[in-house]
């Protein structure tokens, strides 16, 4: 089994604030993994340490293998999402997604165009590709961002809220994608989000955070059942409410 992120004994403080204490996991190549938690919760802290935006108070943080302290070289390895991500609103879909494969490292033998044309395809915007991305929908912005970040089928993607304030078209096209695509691609997915449903649906394995601190982890189907819930919503209420696991939890 090849580790794709490794986890150790992270932590983060900001001032007098611990945004994350002590997080140690393991995440599978090929794993869709899930990290879901409020506002606050150190989910962001976490993607921005493996993206290697942000730099650990302590703990160590490594990428197949790779320290995140070797940007450069996890740069080659990921992609990553921000949740509040744009496009450059004066050039069209297809434009956009030109630029950001002229900046990517194509050793592997695709070239630009190639990684392009796989992009397009994944967007799903017909002809609406060619449109400037001013004037485009959020749900329809999305799917490009979506698509940017999966095109050159990075060993992990690192999306924050994929999904956040979409519609039910979009949300349903967005998380098809991810399921879908990366199954098939073979890529490492490590995602966020506040939408605890969302998770259940495209997730392997879920860890839970609540105020920088692990409190489970699991696949959607072993928290439920340890927790009696109907799902992963009502494991987290269970989960913080007395901010105690059941025997044997993490």
């Amino acid at each position: 089994m090849v580790i794709a992120v490794e986890l150790k004994n992270l932590s983060k403080q900001y001032k007098n604030v611990d945004a994350l204490v002590d997080l140690s996991l393991d995440i599978r190549q090929g794993e869709i993994f899930g990290i879901i938690g409020p506002n606050g919760a150190g989910k962001s802290t976490t993607l921005k340490i493996v993206t290697t935006l942000l730099t650990a108070t302590s703990g160590s943080a490594k990428i197949f293998g790779v320290d995140v302290s070797d940007k450069d070289a996890v740069r080659r390895l990921i992609s990553y999402l921000p949740e509040e991500a744009g496009a450059y609103k004066q050039l069209t879909g297809r434009e956009y997604l030109e630029f950001m494969a002229g900046l990517l490292d194509t050793s592997e033998g695709e070239t630009p165009q190639e990684i392009v044309d796989r992009g397009i395809s994944l967007a799903g915007l017909g002809q609406r590709i060619d449109d400037r991305t001013k004037e485009y929908s959020k749900g329809m912005r999305r799917k490009l961002l979506i698509a940017r970040a999966l095109m050159n089928r990075p060993k992990l993607a690192v999306l924050d809220e994929p999904a956040s304030g979409l519609d039910v078209k979009h949300a349903f096209y967005v998380r098809g994608i991810i399921k879908d695509y990366v199954r098939n691609m073979g890529i490492t997915v490590l995602l966020s989000s506040h939408n605890m449903l969302e998770v259940e649906y495209l997730c392997d394995r879920v860890c839970l955070l609540d105020e920088g601190r692990l409190l489970d982890l699991g696949t959607p189907g072993e928290l439920t059942s340890k927790y009696s819930a109907h799902n992963l919503e009502e494991v987290f209420v269970k989960a913080t409410g007395s901010m105690q696991t059941p025997e044997g939890g993490v």
